[in-house]
């Protein structure tokens, strides 16, 4: 089931409402320059440009933390990413939220500062935001925040890659990683 954006939604019965509809963001114009605020369930259904961070996890054996995002998620609920991350909050830059939403969503603590590799704007119909990709190496155990992970695996790239066209995933993962791949095949 889609709403009116095109973005999954659960239609299980008595389903719980969203994760994080009130959060207050800060709202940016095409340039990146804050604008504004508004409460991010609002600025996802008017289609206000906003912020998140993207942050690729590897392991000790540069594996990529790869997992489901639960029914409850407000965006792209209950498909697959190789992104932790998140909106950022008001007030908030970019390296902070990458830093919080990682140690967050991993259900660890200190986790070393996520390295930024790029910023782009992702445009997709109504959904608008800037992106700011971050890659971080992780050796520890992890513990996923159940609010926000459904399931979990690190895998191999060639895992990944095979799950690609099987599995259904967040259009902007998918497009963050597109970008990191050529980036990389670049450099």
């Amino acid at each position: 089931m889609t709403d009116e954006h095109g973005h999954r939604v659960t239609d299980r019965p008595g389903a719980e409402p969203p994760l994080s509809a009130d959060e207050i963001i800060d709202i940016v114009d095409e340039h990146d320059r804050v604008i504004g605020q508004s409460p991010r369930g609002e600025a996802y259904a008017r289609g206000l440009r906003h912020r998140c961070a993207f942050i690729l996890v590897r392991d000790a054996e540069d594996r990529i933390f790869v997992h489901r995002r639960t029914a409850r998620k407000l965006v792209f609920p209950s498909l697959y990413d190789m992104f932790v991350g998140g909106v950022v909050g008001a007030g908030e830059s970019y390296d902070e939220t990458a830093l919080r939403e990682a140690e967050e969503e991993l259900g660890v603590s200190g986790l070393p500062q996520p390295e930024r590799l790029f910023t782009f704007l992702y445009e997709d119909g109504p959904g608008r935001w800037w992106s700011a990709v971050y890659q971080v190496r992780w050796e520890g155990a992890v513990a996923p925040q159940r609010e926000e992970v459904a399931w979990h695996a690190f895998l191999t790239e060639e895992e990944l890659h095979a799950r690609l066209p099987r599995w259904e995933w967040v259009p902007d993962g998918l497009e963050a990683y597109r970008r990191l791949r050529e980036l990389r095949a670049e450099g």
